[in-house]
């Protein structure tokens, strides 16, 4: 797999070094020549100087052949555009990090489904530890080559769960509607248009699942 960021921050380096060493290729577009010479010795990755909002940069990327950008400046309104200018050139996957989470409706609007809001996150997670509450991670219940996939159900995807004829090794477990508003998922639930489908699967389900949903 062929995986684009940019942006060369804490959380850029994090995940090549797990994306590497799963030995998957890497690409860092980074605008700042002094932060790609300070890690050019420390990460086996390709790097692109220049901004990443810029068509020209995104193309040199290659969208064709990258199966996920992702958008990790420091810089929301950057990120957003460059999402933006990456699904007109065609990238498949896009991941676009926001810090302020005013910023989400909008990129849902947008059509960013696939949006990450790490201080909210980090913030609600918090405020559940001060209250005492028992949080379990996803990462300790996800064991083995268990993995979770979620899509955006289309039209022709607002079907019951039980239709949707998932592999052996798929289940849905819940929705997402309207947002935020849960629902616990059994064969006869129906899925709406819209609705963020969560399946539990294992790893070797997953490629399949890709293919099928995107």
């Amino acid at each position: 797999m062929r995986v684009v960021f940019i942006g060369c921050g804490t959380l850029t380096l994090l995940t090549s070094r797990m994306l590497l060493a799963r030995h998957h290729e890497v690409v860092i577009i980074e605008r700042d020549t002094a932060v790609i010479e300070q890690v050019r010795d420390e990460l086996d990755v390709g790097f692109i100087q220049g901004e990443g909002t810029r068509p020209a940069i995104l193309r040199e990327a290659d969208p064709e052949a990258t199966e996920l950008l992702f958008c990790l400046t420091h810089d929301d309104q950057a990120n957003i555009i460059a999402s933006l200018v990456a699904r007109a050139l065609g990238y498949r996957r896009v991941v676009t990090k926001i810090e302020d989470p005013e910023l989400e409706h909008i990129c849902a609007e947008l059509g960013l489904a696939g949006s990450l809001v790490p201080m909210h996150t980090v913030g609600r997670y918090l405020a559940d530890l001060a209250e005492g509450q028992d949080i379990i991670a996803l990462s300790d219940i996800l064991r083995g080559d268990t993995r979770v996939f979620s899509f955006r159900a289309k039209d022709d995807e607002a079907v019951t769960v039980e239709a949707l004829d998932l592999p052996d090794d798929a289940r849905v477990i819940c929705l997402y509607r309207n947002g935020d508003t849960l629902a616990f998922a059994d064969p006869d639930t129906r899925i709406r248009a819209g609705d963020e489908v969560v399946v539990l699967t294992r790893a070797r389900v997953m490629k399949a699942l890709r293919e099928r949903f995107g």
